[in-house]
């Protein structure tokens, strides 16, 4: 009988510590409208949807675009919280000289996150 409740114990820590993991990581990317081309990481972002993806539980992360499932770039990033709950999704960029812009944050609805971008750390 111990060993059966021991199994049984086993069984529902793997189940719950396994499932835990695998929903950790769906919350680590979101679908993001960029209307304008911007520029990340050296690569060209063109006019599109795309869904973002993260590794890590930050601050430092890994993030990825993604386009009609292919990894177009990965990129260093800061996962960064807010007090604010941002009410709709926000990307933020910086004019460059060269006439093109800089993607510099992305705020997710109806959470408190946002991904930062330092151009100077992505394009080591």
């Amino acid at each position: 009988m111990n060993k059966s409740y021991f199994t049984a114990v086993l069984s529902l820590a793997c189940l719950l510590g396994f499932g835990g993991s695998a929903y950790a990581g769906r919350n680590n990317a979101h679908s993001v409208e960029i209307s304008d081309a911007v520029q990340i990481g050296g690569t060209k972002l063109k006019p599109g949807s795309y869904k973002v993806e993260w590794q890590g539980t930050g601050p430092t992360v890994q993030v990825s675009f993604q386009q009609n499932g292919k990894t177009v770039v990965t990129v260093p990033g800061t996962l960064k919280t807010s007090d604010e709950q941002v009410t709709q999704d926000a990307i933020m960029t910086e004019a460059t000289g060269a006439g093109t812009s800089m993607l510099k944050e992305i705020d997710f609805r109806h959470l408190k996150q946002a991904l930062v971008f330092d151009q100077n750390l992505s394009s080591m």
